[in-house]
């Protein structure tokens, strides 16, 4: 429903605008990707993406367990997530 490129939100429809949840999920990833300083987010992302639907067989399944996106879906409804973030928060969802 929304995609992170730097530096824009990219939403499928504009009444997701309003979905205060998405636009946070989006905003996590907008952090990560410039504390990477954006194109090796995109490679870390994307390798990740790889590994792990090489490990799971299950390209769905791989994505929901890349380390961005664990943090991003853990903390969306924290609105006030990325006030106290510290830098690279992703690690810790790295394992597992």
């Amino acid at each position: 429903m929304g995609l992170s490129l730097w530096p824009f939100i990219i939403l499928k429809e504009d009444s997701l605008k309003t979905d205060e949840v998405l636009i946070n999920h989006e905003r996590i990833h907008l952090r990560q990707q410039r504390e990477l300083l954006i194109l090796p987010f995109y490679l870390l992302y994307i390798s990740e993406w790889l590994l792990r639907t090489v490990l799971y067989l299950d390209s769905y399944r791989a994505y929901q367990n890349i380390s961005f996106e664990r943090e991003a879906y853990a903390h969306e409804k924290d609105m006030q997530y990325l006030s106290k973030r510290k830098t690279f928060g992703f690690l810790k969802y790295l394992t597992r």
